[in-house]
């Protein structure tokens, strides 16, 4: 919630009169929970949640990384209430296709045998504890290679120097969204988090474009 993209889309909606909404997950920065508790299953309704509770207008998801393949998940869900889509290196079956199939014979060996893992990461010096339960529940929420059905804009951002999420992810999604309003900007040497001043130009006239877009649609 405290981080660069949060805190200058939310600056740009409050100048622009717009609502705002931005959650941590269960286990995540500020929520309460423990992370190598949590699933896909369990963010996904963490997600429905905030959305069932608090917002009763249409609404426009932003998501990064995980965040993104959750909010494609919560688009599909509540099609009726979201209206457009901003990923932002989105990480659709990460835990399968980014962590289980990348794995090591050990680590692969130690989430059968004792349920968790621990990788190394640069977000948290201790490292992750990765558990069986979170890959298995990921496979549940699989998006890639099959047809993605939603009539929304949909914009997907990816910076070009990105370690953690190959830049076909987005070209993925791009190929399996049966929309035609989609499209995939990339960042010329943007890494994953994309929190560079610049960065956070696109993202903000992205998100000004999906109002816009959301606005003309409306008025038709």
């Amino acid at each position: 919630m405290n981080g660069d993209k949060v805190l200058y889309l939310e600056s740009l909606c409050k100048k622009e009169g717009l609502g705002f909404l931005a959650f941590d997950y269960s286990g995540h920065g500020n929520s309460s929970g423990k992370f190598e508790e949590g699933t896909i299953s369990r963010w996904f309704l963490d997600s429905l949640d905030m959305i069932d509770h608090f917002v009763k207008t249409p609404v426009i998801l932003v998501g990064s990384s995980m965040g993104g393949w959750l909010a494609h998940l919560v688009a599909l869900q509540r099609p009726q209430i979201v209206k457009g889509l901003l990923g932002i290196a989105s990480a659709p079956d990460f835990t399968d296709e980014l962590m289980w199939k990348r794995f090591s014979y050990k680590q692969q060996t130690e989430l059968i045998n004792k349920g968790k893992t621990v990788i190394a990461t640069e977000y948290n010096l201790k490292g992750w504890t990765i558990t069986k339960k979170l890959i298995e529940d990921g496979r549940k929420h699989r998006l890639l290679g099959k047809t993605i059905k939603l009539n929304i804009p949909i914009r997907l951002l990816h910076g070009t120097k990105d370690a953690n999420v190959p830049i076909t992810y987005s070209y993925q999604l791009l190929d399996l969204h049966t929309t035609s309003n989609i499209a995939v900007t990339l960042i010329k040497s943007g890494d994953h988090r994309l929190s560079r001043k610049e960065d956070l130009i696109i993202l903000g006239h992205t998100l000004q474009e999906l109002i816009e877009t959301y606005l003309l649609t409306k008025e038709e």
